[in-house]
This record gives structure tokens, C-alpha cells and sequence, in this order.
């Protein structure tokens, strides 16, 4: 999967490399589904939604940029596993999942797995999570028709999200926080499911 899916596709950032070679995937993922664990497409994990591929999980932590000391708040726990390799990398994770029996399940594999680094709420992603706040950088995985004005509210001014954005037609938003408002870095095209709650 690393040296494939990750490393033949321009992931260099050796940090996330060594987090995705550490973390088991597999692990994440319901057993009925484990024989694709490792394949470079989405599984599903029930309730409609799915495990991104391996590359987007590497893309947009490469992204990020994050550092050792950060606290990060992810939208869209699902399986737990983007949560998993983030925490590796970071001081805190927060992460956030609308759907309850996957916030459960991700709570408990993040604990079995000892990821004590790792808050996971089930809620609505629109809203944040305001007692934590600000945050240095911010990770969605469900793709909003439009980028949900308290999730910038809560990135520090410097801090970066990445967010997948559009309804049919999406792309993957890299944005900076300035004091004037939000600049976008850099894009991709992706197909992410769609972000449900409202704001």
C-alpha cells in the first residue's frame, strides 16, 4: 500500500508515510470487508458511508502540514482511522461523527488499539466543536455544499483545513486562515460522501 498507492503517487512527507505504515488499517474496517483493506478504493463501513482510500487518507494529512504540537479537529469520524494516523503525528485530536453507532465503534477500536490522544464525539460536524476551539488545523471527510462558516470560526488564523466541497461535482479545498478571511492553497477533485446535519 505505501510503497504503491503512497509513495508512487508523490506522497513524500515521511512522517505520514511512517504513520500509515504504523497504524492497521485493517483493524478499522468490518471484518465481512477486510479482504479490500488494503486496496487503493473506499470500503464500506456501514450506515452509508465508507473508508477513504488509502491515498486521500495520505494526500490530505500530507496536506495539512501538521506538526507534533497541533491540535487537530477532524469532521466525519466514520471508522476512526484517518483519526488513528492523525494521532500519531499531533498532540490532540478531536473528531466528530453524526452518525452515533460509528462514533461507538470508532471510540472503542481507538481505545482497544491505544490511541489515548483521540476525543471522539458523535454530533453534528456543521457546528464544530466550540469548547475545544481554536484549532490548528481542521480535517473533513463528508463533502458540504459549501464550506460551514463555524468550522472557519474555529481554525486559527495561520491554520489550515482541508475540506472536500460541492454537491455532484466536488473538490478537495486546501485553505489557509489570514486575517482577512480564507485563501484556497490548492485543489483536487474528489468524490467524497455527501456531509450530513445541518448548519
Amino acid at each position: 500500500m505505501v510503497e504503491q498507492q503512497l509513495k508512487g503517487r508523490d506522497i513524500r512527507d515521511q512522517r505520514v508515510l511512517s504513520a500509515m505504515l504504523t497504524v492497521p488499517r485493517h483493524l478499522f474496517i468490518p471484518e465481512s470487508a477486510r479482504g479490500g483493506a488494503y486496496g487503493d478504493f473506499p470500503v464500506p463501513i456501514g450506515h452509508g458511508q465508507t473508508i477513504s482510500q488509502p491515498y486521500i487518507v495520505a494526500f490530505m494529512t500530507e496536506a495539512l502540514r501538521v506538526a507534533p504540537e497541533h491540535r487537530v479537529l477532524e469532521i466525519g469520524t466514520g471508522s476512526g482511522y484517518q483519526a488513528a494516523v492523525l494521532s500519531v503525528l499531533v498532540k490532540d485530536v478531536f473528531t466528530i461523527e453524526i452518525v452515533e453507532p460509528l462514533a461507538k465503534r470508532a471510540r472503542a477500536t481507538l481505545a482497544d488499539l491505544g490511541y489515548r490522544n483521540v476525543e471522539v464525539r458523535s454530533g453534528n460536524g456543521y457546528l464544530g466543536w466550540s469548547e475545544h476551539a481554536p484549532y490548528d488545523r481542521i480535517i473533513v471527510t463528508a463533502a458540504p455544499p459549501e464550506v460551514p462558516p463555524a468550522l472557519v470560526q474555529q481554525l486559527k488564523v495561520g491554520g489550515v483545513m482541508a475540506i472536500p466541497v460541492g454537491v455532484g461535482d466536488q473538490e478537495l479545498r486546501i485553505m489557509r486562515r489570514t486575517s482577512a478571511g480564507m485563501e484556497t492553497i490548492a485543489t483536487l477533485p474528489v468524490r467524497f460522501v455527501p456531509m450530513v446535519g445541518k448548519s
